[in-house]
């Protein structure tokens, strides 16, 4: 090595110049920046979601998602009350990022224990209407509802007219004593509709009219809502409450069984002349511990888009919750396309009146 090369450096059988040597080491940590950086955003690019929807058809959502953004998708599947009791036990060591539950009941329980991250979204706050998410607060808004099922009145065409039963409330005439099917009082679905006719009514009403719902029952409340529309075409009852969700699927069903079922039922938009229909919503909400919060809200406004609310109305049958939507489905569209007036209680409020109309159906006893 001569005088003039005194400043070369060996390192793993190579000669470096010092300055050569910086520049090689700004590149090695340029480069592991970069691989870190790429690694986190990797880990970043994913979203965890509890899901209470076991909807076959929900998969084009969650890929179209993916395919859109590169934020690839986790699901875990399980009933409201299974999601619900998780969220509690894991606390925050949950993975959750998106909580999906079915009916504002559930939803309102969820928010009251702080399961729920609330958040701010322009985007969400102009697409779904105030009457159908929670009310907001300083830190934002806890959940939103993102599609609709319309509680409606179905009956036997051969024993009733629609104008014995165009009311919720005339599903309490005595006329109608020994001919009414519905499901347990205490399903989420009609604890939101009985807390709805209270904030109509009033509490002592309110009661008097599951009274005489209690009175004018066929059989002890069993079953689902495709259990009551199937009674009602059997003849077991002539009336029935049922979400428009159930009598969609019937009315799409290419069985001939469904077919026949189908063909004996009237279907009724109750309260068109006063209070509106009421309506039940599946909701989401950012869960309280999300590790992934910006994809939690890029997917729950991502399901307020256009693209998404015609997949809830075409591939699964409930109402948008989005405005301007323009339906496809057959089945909607043959129940009036949704032009049908809906009442304007705020889902928010109706968790409220829970513990009153629980109080009240175990007064009566409407199991």
């Amino acid at each position: 090595m001569t005088e003039n090369d005194s400043h070369l450096r060996y390192t793993g059988g190579m000669f470096f110049t010092a300055t050569s040597s910086r520049k090689l080491l700004s590149r090695i940590l340029a480069s592991s920046a970069l691989g870190l950086s790429l690694l986190a955003s990797a880990q970043d690019r994913v979203l965890n979601i509890y899901s209470a929807r076991h909807y076959p058809s929900d998969e084009a959502l969650y890929s179209d998602f993916t395919r859109s953004t590169g934020i690839k998708v986790h699901r875990i599947d399980a009933d409201d009350a299974g999601i619900l009791a998780r969220l509690r036990a894991e606390g925050t060591a949950s993975p959750a990022d998106v909580i999906l539950l079915v009916d504002a009941a559930r939803l309102l329980r969820a928010e009251a224990d702080g399961l729920f991250k609330p958040i701010k979204s322009p985007a969400l706050e102009n697409a779904i209407p105030a009457t159908l998410r929670a009310k907001a607060s300083a830190e934002g808004t806890a959940w939103f509802g993102l599609s609709t099922r319309a509680r409606v009145i179905v009956y036997n065409k051969a024993r009733l007219q629609a104008t014995d039963v165009d009311t919720y409330e005339k599903l309490g005439d005595s006329k109608l004593r020994g001919q009414l099917c519905m499901r347990s009082g205490s399903h989420p679905y009609n604890l939101s509709l009985f807390g709805a006719m209270m904030e109509h009514l009033g509490p002592q009403k309110t009661q008097v009219w599951l009274k005489a719902l209690v009175d004018n029952m066929a059989r002890s409340p069993k079953g689902g809502d495709t259990d009551q529309i199937r009674a009602v075409a059997a003849g077991e009852c002539t009336v029935a409450v049922s979400n428009t969700y159930y009598l969609a699927r019937l009315m799409r069903s290419e069985q001939a069984a469904d077919k026949a079922v189908v063909g004996k039922l009237g279907v009724v938009f109750p309260n068109q002349a006063s209070t509106g229909t009421h309506v039940n919503i599946a909701g989401g909400a950012v869960a309280r511990h999300a590790k992934n919060p910006d994809n939690a809200i890029r997917f729950l406004e991502y399901l307020a888009s256009p693209s998404a609310q015609n997949h809830f109305a075409n591939g699964n049958n409930e109402w948008p919750a989005a405005r301007g939507v323009t339906l496809e489905n057959p089945a909607l569209k043959a129940m009036g396309g949704g032009s049908f007036k809906s009442e304007t209680v705020p889902v928010s409020t109706l968790g409220m009146n829970q513990v009153a109309v629980q109080q009240m159906l175990d007064r009566v006893g409407f199991r």
